[in-house]
């Protein structure tokens, strides 16, 4: 044995580290760190929004450079500032390392959320090979006054109801309301907190408060008002400072609906008559020290230059009443009197706004301005579009400029009106006679226009006299389309437009005539579309509030929501009714949210109770099953075109389908002895709808004679019939039929569009099936057919005839006859017949969920024989962008794919085998990263992971499918 000396050892040592561990450990401390990042870190669907929800639901999405990459778990800190973020110091929540996918809906489970709290949160992923990767960048959010008695302001107002003028509209005046208050210090934080019965628009130092406009939005003010929180900090300064608010009518007092038109008893003021402001300015000094600023008795008001402000009828604004700088510190308010206070109701909640605020989305400057006789002016936008002009003007004092809204003109260039009905529509500028020009923006009504009508000019207005404001909930976009047909992609344009137009605070109908309501049919029928357009997760956390306040006292839902009682007759329907069912299932679907079946499963079940009593133990409905209600029987297909499907045929239909839904929002939200339930209950309805209304053939019957002469029903003078379109489209896309007869009924659906010489004949309830209806029973040709075709009636004679948005009526306009029902019902910017969307992204682009949230999904694109040659879409989910799109290259077809981080796709490429579709150059059953479930029916079925694919499919042609 060789002994070593201290000395050879050390020498060995040092060798072995050099030659063995240092290369190990170098390698194991520059191990390159997952690319998994967490990004759009978002709080209630928000991005660093103000909350009241003691438990808010947080999600993310997540970026990588690796294709099939996923989160194992994940791991979310929050803390009360962001220096102990920074270093890792949760003092209100470390969730630890949580094992799973989960980048949504995660609750937040620390300590309790108290009022005012700000918190700051970030969050990291592990990836599949169980790296984790950096820590997100970090987001907030921010707790509101979660009780009443956070509340120490009093509701204020000034009854100017005496001072409402004219024969038909008692339109009062807007008052105006101050406070002057001195800060002793430096101000370190302050917030303020204000809500409204009717709109507010609130002041500080002479500065409009935020971006947002008929705040705080419609509700049901009886039951709860929402109110709005903004960081003013920059806002306000030591020493003295004003605050200041106008208030106006709005939903709570002004007009509603079609009211004064059908001579309803209450025409405005249906939930109060005087406007009043609450508010409250909450300012924290940079010592410590707290003071509190509060609406009270001790608040100014008086009434000034908004003469007139009504959202239906308009605005009048009197330059000369204008008070100079009232809202700013040292004014002379000795001529102002004191506020009222109001007393609070008990019963009334006051939460924080949920939804996405109205707000400006783009400016707009007229392309044409065309004299007219008398010294008017018609200026044309180019796009109808809902929102406001702004004025700029010169002229002498006391000048008035009248400004009137359209969508269309006459044929001899005047501008249309009648479809206006009672709504006046018209805003009114008197000038102070400034040298330098005038401008004026209103700011408590809105219009549904492409045209306005200006008069009181003392010259040739420059197209830029007025800039048009396009008004709308700010919902963030989340889907496009695109094709190399320009019509097609007018009638995207013209869908996207009318949405924009009418998701404002509710789900309009339109937003041009006095009606202006959330018609729950048109929601129903146009969800699906609506979600792919824009994130409408927040806008419809809202509105289904809005709609679960207004259920009847009989379990129905209403036909529109709110419900202010406009006509006596206006009950529920069927059709309509549902919405209360299918959009809180199209919102869980859509973004994963359990939550909103949880809040509203006993509403649900209530009106599926209700549905059950009024079958009688038939389980199906039938003529005189709702000769209660006005129409009997309901609305049924609205607006269709030839003889009419049986309403209580379609409420049957309805029935069967949200017992379904019932049946799976059971499921996901622990419910299983009602899942079960509801399971046997749409069996039930299936069955007895089959043994009712069909004949043993697959051809549906109905006992027309039991109709009459249709008197009382919609339409009724066409007949009914159960052998129609939307009667074959209802069934087959609510799963009503089995695969024979399934297909039997798309055999007769084809066959009744060829004998109407290609053209579809569906209304309300019929057109969102349609083209679905005709895509599973394999009639995707004549789907592409009613798409493109350019007769009366369907969406592209819309755009042949100018349309810049859809029209509620097939027959609202021709270029040859002119104009239809404008005096009783003739919207050109109603988005129900534009549910064709919901085919267009999932059909012809084939983007379909599968799991909720989109955490998996499906792509299956139906190529057009002729008439588009290229299609891609995108639409943004809750977990990431999917695109989707083809082309025909000769005799190959080119399929682009991108499937988010932490999702999988089922995507289907139209092929006539499976090697001959090729991924990057490579054969699909070639790539490990590709798995080939099974070829069928013309598509080569694949499963994929998250990433981009270029895939070709060789020799394809459609017209071998």
């Amino acid at each position: 044995m060789i002994k070593r000396c201290p000395m050879d050892f050390l020498k060995f040592t040092y060798r072995f580290y050099i030659l063995i561990l240092a290369p190990l450990l170098l390698a194991a401390s520059c191990k390159n760190p997952s690319s998994l990042t967490p990004v759009n870190l978002r709080t209630e669907y928000k991005t660093d929004p103000v909350v009241d929800v003691e438990a808010p639901r947080l999600s993310w999405e997540l970026t990588s450079d690796v294709r099939g990459q996923v989160q194992t778990a994940y791991q979310i800190l929050v803390a009360t500032s962001p220096a102990l973020l920074a270093t890792g110091q949760a003092d209100l929540w470390d969730s630890g390392k949580v094992e799973g996918d989960a980048t949504n809906q995660v609750e937040y489970d620390g300590k309790p959320m108290k009022s005012r709290s700000v918190c700051f949160w970030k969050v990291r992923s592990w990836d599949m090979n169980g790296e984790p990767g950096e820590w997100s960048e970090t987001a907030t959010w921010e707790i509101g006054l979660l009780s009443k008695t956070d509340w120490k302001a009093e509701w204020i107002g000034n009854d100017l109801t005496a001072l409402g003028k004219g024969e038909i509209y008692h339109l009062p005046p807007s008052p105006f309301f101050r406070k002057e208050a001195i800060l002793k210090s430096p101000v370190k934080k302050a917030r303020l907190y204000v809500t409204a019965l009717g709109l507010y628009e609130f002041k500080i130092n002479g500065e409009r408060i935020g971006n947002d406009y008929f705040t705080p939005g419609w509700t049901d003010y009886d039951k709860r008002v929402y109110y709005n929180t903004y960081d003013v900090t920059s806002d306000v300064r030591e020493g003295k400072n004003a605050f200041g608010a106008i208030l106006a009518d709005g939903w709570y007092a002004g007009y509603l609906g079609y009211a004064l038109l059908v001579g309803n008893p209450v025409v405005r003021a249906f939930y109060g008559d005087v406007p009043l402001l609450k508010a409250q300015i909450e300012i924290e000094y940079l010592n410590g020290e707290k003071e509190l600023i509060a609406t009270g008795q001790s608040w100014k008001t008086s009434h000034g230059p908004i003469v007139e402000a009504d959202i239906l009828n308009g605005e009048t604004y009197n330059a000369n009443l204008e008070f100079g700088d009232w809202s700013n510190a040292g004014f002379d308010d000795s001529g102002w009197k004191s506020s009222t206070v109001y007393p609070c109701s008990a019963e009334r909640k006051i939460e924080s706004y949920p939804g996405n605020p109205v707000g400006v989305y783009t400016e707009i400057i007229p392309k044409t301005v065309n004299p007219r006789q008398g010294g008017k002016y018609i200026f044309d936008m180019g796009q109808n579009f809902a929102g406001v002009v702004r004025l700029n003007v010169k002229g002498n004092k006391g000048d008035t400029i009248v400004l009137r809204f359209g969508e269309m003109l006459h044929p001899d260039g005047s501008l249309m009106t009648e479809n206006l009905r009672k709504a006046r529509a018209t805003d009114t500028y008197i000038l102070k006679g400034d040298p330098g020009g005038e401008t004026w923006t209103p700011g408590f009504t809105y219009h549904g226009f492409q045209y306005v009508e200006a008069s009181g000019f003392r010259y040739d207005p420059p197209a830029d006299a007025v800039t048009g404001i396009v008004l709308t909930s700010l919902t963030p976009k989340a889907g496009s389309l695109e094709t190399d047909n320009q019509l097609v992609n007018q009638l995207y344009s013209n869908i996207v437009w009318t949405q924009r137009s009418n998701y404002f605070d509710v789900p309009t109908d339109c937003p041009q005539r006095d009606e202006r309501q959330g018609w729950t049919g048109d929601a129903q029928a146009y969800i699906q579309s609506a979600a792919y357009n824009n994130d409408i997760a927040a806008f419809y956390t809202k509105w289904l509030t809005d709609l679960n306040d207004a259920q009847r006292a009989d379990n129905t839902y209403p036909i529109y929501a709110p419900a202010p009682n406009v006509r006596a007759t206006d009950t529920y329907s069927p059709g309509w009714s549902e919405a209360g069912i299918i959009c809180p299932y199209t919102i869980y679907k859509t973004y994963g949210d359990t939550r909103v079946i949880s809040r509203y499963w006993p509403n649900m079940v209530a009106w599926l109770r209700f549905l059950e009593t009024k079958a009688n133990g038939n389980y199906v409905f039938h003529e005189g099953s709702f000769e209660d209600i006005s129409p009997k029987g309901g609305f049924g297909d609205w607006l269709s075109v030839g003889k009419k499907t049986p309403p209580d045929f379609l409420a049957s239909i309805y029935f069967a389908y949200c017992a379904e839904l019932m049946q799976e929002m059971a499921l996901a939200i622990g419910e299983k002895e009602d899942a079960g339930y509801f399971g046997n209950l749409a069996a039930k309805v299936k069955q007895a709808f089959s043994d009712y209304y069909t004949d043993g053939l697959g051809r549906f019957r109905v006992n027309a004679e039991a109709y009459g002469d249709g008197e009382g029903y919609v339409d009724g003078h066409l007949g009914f019939d159960g052998h129609t379109q939307t009667a074959y489209a209802n069934a087959i896309f609510k799963g009503m039929l089995d695969p024979e007869t399934k297909k039997t009924a798309g055999n007769h659906l084809a066959d009744l569009i060829k004998s109407n010489s290609g053209n579809l004949s569906t209304g309300f309830l019929g057109v969102r099936p349609l083209l679905p209806a005709l895509s599973a029973t394999g009639y995707s040709h004549i789907a592409y057919q009613l798409l493109l075709n350019e007769d009366y009636p369907s969406w592209l004679f819309e755009v042949v005839n100018g349309a810049t948005t859809i029209w509620e009526r097939w027959d609202s306009y021709t270029k040859e006859e002119g104009f239809r029902d404008n005096a009783s019902m003739n919207s050109f910017n109603h988005y129900a017949f534009g549910s064709v969307n919901e085919w267009m992204f999932g059909n012809m682009a084939g983007i379909k969920v599968d799991q909720p949230g989109y955490r998996s999904f499906i792509v299956k694109p139906e190529i057009a024989s002729e008439g588009i040659n290229y299609v891609k879409a995108s639409y943004h989910s809750i977990n990431g962008k999917i695109i989707s799109s083809w082309k025909k290259d000769g005799s190959n077809l080119d399929v682009h794919i991108t499937v988010p981080v932490n999702t999988r796709a089922n995507v289907f490429i139209p092929a006539t085998g499976q090697r001959q579709v090729f991924e990057n150059n490579r054969t699909v059953t070639n790539n490990p990263e590709i798995q080939v479930v099974d070829f069928r029916d013309g598509y080569l079925n694949l499963e994929i992971g998250s990433g981009e694919y270029n895939f070709t499919s060789e020799n394809y042609s459609p017209a071998a499918m």
